[in-house]
């Protein structure tokens, strides 16, 4: 696949280094091909200064006589080659190519000095001079897999182009664990964020030829995303305006809330409870609120919002066996085991079921709560995360905040917005059960505490992100305090016997 870009000058070659970076992961191999000052370097410097940060002041040095610059960013490292000199293929071995192909992206200058050795799967940058002083005119060729992405790149150009924003100033967002990617666009006077989130299932069929993604009612395209923002802004809630869509290709124009993220201002010293007072507010107002089946889309169609039922509760139970048990215990559970505690899930989850008919965002934590202090009451918290969202039980949304696996929350900050919650409620609705209240809240925390201990462990084995292992000893912190709870003693039991709590803290103890 091929594109041709005329007459660019410098700071369209940093715009389109802005625009590929999302579609770049490791293993990739980028050949920057051309005369000596074409662009090939200033290119590969705008890319990494991109990769590093606005914060960066490290310098990014022509590679023409070291062969090679090596760099560190948060998403991977960057090889910088410049093949001009090499003598042979085989110094590649020398220079560790291949190594750097296993865990990094590779920019390589005078690709062409490796003859037939290039990677089958490639970008292909041509620079060559314009008519005009300091313009290039590029071809940029897929090879291989890199053709989807290619495709990608138009798709997302052309959006962008009939939205207004396709000259605007991109700052790729680093992502956490969704396979969704975020792209803060600037103007001079207006910011928005590009949501990049192709239409894709999460994994192979697991079960009856569904996957994950599927059996625990996850959102699979942007459709779930517009549907319940558009049905929560009309609730008073704040949700991102949604400013431009492609339903079919899962582009969105967001509103941009801005960084006041709630984890990251925790980690800049903020006071915590008066952040997790205020989403405890908007979670005790949104479980007044009944959502409908039914939820409108722009193109006339409807998404129906699924019941978190006993499907989805098993499948996500179901990843401390599949993922967390073998990486643990080195072998494969057994069928009567599995059984055994599937029964004690059932049972516990019962109660749960006879209150469920209430919004579920299922994300609601600091990595996706925005403090808006321009605005009031509980519109001041921004919800970025909401895809998933399904009709439920109102404990969990508050587990999810009050246990978060990201963020270390006191137990006593835990206890006071767990009572002003009460509070609430039972002003509300004066027959509001308190008790049965609690024993929802300590069963879901467990639930999803458990679905986290699998889901850490999948990151780390399957997606190779290693770095989530070390949210593991909080996470299993809040199960052991949820287990404790009275109404859950026979699980708290199987739970001691077969996944005792140095197993749940240390799960890959010893492992090289």
């Amino acid at each position: 696949m091929q594109l041709d870009l005329p007459d660019l000058d410098l700071s369209a070659l940093d715009r389109l280094a802005a625009a590929l970076l999302p579609l770049l992961g490791a293993g990739d191999f980028i050949a920057l091909a051309g005369e000596p000052g074409s662009g090939k370097t200033a290119f590969a410097r705008a890319l990494i200064l991109r990769m590093l940060g606005p914060d960066s002041r490290e310098e990014i040095p022509s590679p023409s006589f070291a062969i090679l610059q090596t760099y560190k960013t948060a998403r991977m490292p960057v090889y910088h080659f410049d093949f001009y000199r090499l003598s042979g293929v085989d110094e590649t071995v020398e220079l560790g190519l291949d190594e750097a192909l296993n865990d990094g992206l590779v920019l390589a200058e005078w690709p062409d000095r490796l003859e037939n050795e290039l990677p089958d799967d490639r970008l292909e940058i041509h620079f060559r001079d314009a008519q005009e002083l300091d313009r290039r005119n590029l071809t940029l060729v897929a090879v291989g897999r890199f053709a989807p992405r290619l495709q990608r790149y138009i798709e997302i150009d052309r959006f962008l182009y009939d939205a207004g924003w396709n000259r605007a100033w991109r700052h790729f967002l680093q992502g956490d664990a969704s396979t969704r990617s975020y792209t803060r666009l600037s103007k001079t006077d207006a910011s928005a964020l590009l949501m990049d989130a192709p239409r894709q299932p999460d994994g192979p069929p697991v079960r009856d030829d569904r996957p994950y993604s599927s059996l625990a009612h996850l959102a699979e395209d942007v459709r779930p995303f517009v549907a319940i923002a558009n049905a929560l802004h009309s609730e008073g809630f704040s949700t991102p305006q949604i400013l431009a869509s492609d339903l079919d290709r899962g582009l969105l124009l967001l509103e941009d809330f801005g960084d006041r993220v709630f984890g990251k201002l925790v980690n800049q010293g903020a006071a915590m409870a008066p952040l997790y007072e205020e989403a405890t507010r908007v979670l005790a107002e949104l479980s007044r609120k009944t959502p409908p089946d039914s939820l409108p889309l722009p193109d006339g169609s409807a998404f129906k919002l699924p019941f978190y039922n006993l499907e989805a509760f098993g499948i996500e139970l179901e990843l401390l066996l599949d993922w967390f048990w073998p990486a643990a215990r080195r072998e494969a559970i057994s069928p009567e085991l599995r059984a055994e505690y599937l029964q004690l899930w059932q049972n516990a989850l019962l109660p749960v079921f006879s209150q469920s008919n209430s919004w579920v965002l299922r994300d609601f934590h600091s990595p996706n709560l925005i403090w808006l202090e321009e605005r009031s009451g509980t519109r001041r918290v921004g919800l970025i995360d909401f895809q998933d969202a399904q009709r439920g039980h109102p404990a969990y949304d508050l587990v999810s905040l009050l246990q978060d696996a990201r963020l270390d929350v006191p137990a006593e900050l835990e206890q006071h917005c767990l009572d002003l919650y009460m509070e609430l409620a039972q002003t509300a609705n004066s027959a509001f059960d308190e008790q049965a209240f609690r024993t929802c809240y300590a069963t879901l925390g467990a639930q999803r505490n458990t679905k986290i201990l699998g889901i850490f462990i999948r990151l780390a084995k399957r997606d190779n992100k290693p770095s989530y292992l070390a949210h593991i000893p909080r996470v299993a912190n809040y199960l052991g305090r949820n287990l404790d709870h009275p109404a859950l003693g026979e699980l708290k039991a199987w739970y001691d016997r077969h996944v005792p709590v140095e197993l749940r803290a240390s799960p890959l103890k010893g492992e090289e």
